[in-house]
């Protein structure tokens, strides 16, 4: 079985922003990209995006999978927070990947590197 990915928001605005190195665009050229409903809460609301940039970025969140807030998230949601030090943000993020057992891509590996049982791979250092 083909492992699959979630996608943070960083490592969607570096993707479309085209700033990242050869091997990690290579690499998320051919993966089948999903987020969690927060990246794309993160992704369109972006203050700083362009209407340029939200051409683009709108086009990329309707072709992802997107993962809900649905009740196993909530509750793995609410466990990472009482163990980590951990922003609710990146807390559902990181739920969402255990929950449905995905690989996350997210360039601050350093937020998730405490979380047992979470895969985080960085685009920027493959």
């Amino acid at each position: 079985m083909e492992r699959q990915y979630l996608i943070d928001t960083n490592a969607v605005i570096d993707y479309l922003g085209n700033i990242l190195p050869t091997k990690g665009e290579a690499f998320m050229d051919n993966i089948i990209p999903s987020i969690s409903i927060i990246t794309r809460i993160e992704v369109l609301g972006w203050y700083k995006a362009s209407p340029n940039q939200l051409l683009r970025l709108q086009p990329f969140i309707d072709s992802t999978e997107q993962y809900p807030l649905d009740e196993a998230v909530i509750n793995a949601t609410i466990t990472l927070r009482q163990l980590y030090k951990i922003k609710t943000p990146d807390a559902i993020i990181a739920a969402t990947a255990l929950t449905h057992n995905l690989v996350l891509i997210s360039r601050n590996t350093n937020d998730f590197k405490q979380i047992i049982g979470l895969t985080c791979i960085n685009p920027h250092s493959l």
